[in-house]
């Protein structure tokens, strides 16, 4: 059994590494999911309001997320240094959970992303028709306008129905050069078309949408199903020490 238990050594030696090395990963995953989700909270949240009638709880499930798989890593590596068989078994409980929700999550995005693109478009053509060029939603508009290099919903003649545009015509955001966009050529409906960008918000946010919602699932359905593997290790090794405490009897 002495010796049994000496050949062992080396693969419990090597599994241990492993899903060391793995947990590692694991926190890394959760550092940088926090860290989005306080990103967004704090620098994406004024844009949010375009996407969404009413306050996003993205960012804060990001960073829940974020901050429960930090502290799950930590655990992990606690039970793999410790090798206590039911403290493996628990961390691999905990990585299924994980993978679960990070799962329905990616699912749902992916399913859910037409419906994403018509809120988006009724909040934007609201912002725009509401737009002020004082409140957090027209600043908003005017962010994304600068960003993209874009005017309107589908182009800049959305802004002529605005309750904007009989006094200020088309923001100034719109403007393909601040120093030849004076405010009567914003005014002019005709002047206009030569001083602002010509392609509309909204295609471009679907557009990017589509060309990246691809990328997006992978990444999300790649660190969900990599949470498999360290409830492969987190198994093999609980069975290890088990295998080990039983010869020890």
């Amino acid at each position: 059994m002495a010796s049994g238990r000496m050949q062992k050594q080396p693969v419990v030696c090597c599994v241990k590494i492993l899903l060391l090395l793995y947990c590692f990963i694991f926190w890394v995953t959760g550092v940088v999911l926090l860290s989005v989700g306080l990103w967004w909270k704090f620098m994406l949240g004024p844009y949010m309001l375009l996407l969404s009638s009413s306050p996003s709880n993205a960012p804060y499930i990001l960073t829940g997320t974020g901050a429960t798989i930090i502290l799950f890593g930590l655990f992990g590596c606690f039970a793999t240094c410790r090798g206590r068989p039911w403290m493996l078994k628990l961390y691999a409980l905990l990585l299924m959970l994980v993978f679960i929700a990070e799962l329905v999550a990616g699912i749902s995005g992916f399913v859910f992303r037409h419906e994403i693109k018509g809120t988006f478009l009724t909040t934007y053509s609201e912002a725009v028709m509401r737009y002020d060029g004082r409140d957090d939603t027209s600043l908003a508009v005017d962010g994304i306008q600068r960003r993209l290099h874009c005017c309107g919903v589908y182009n800049y003649t959305s802004w002529f129905s605005s309750v904007y545009f009989p006094l200020g015509g088309i923001p100034t955001s719109c403007c393909v050069s601040f120093s030849d966009c004076s405010g009567a050529d914003l005014r002019n409906t005709t002047t206009v078309a030569h001083k602002v960008h010509k392609r509309g918000c909204y295609d471009l946010v679907v557009s990017f949408i589509d060309r990246n919602m691809a990328v997006i699932a992978g990444v999300t359905f790649g660190i969900a199903f990599s949470q498999l593997v360290g409830v492969c290790l987190s198994c093999c090794l609980s069975c290890l020490m088990s295998t080990s405490q039983y010869e020890m009897l």
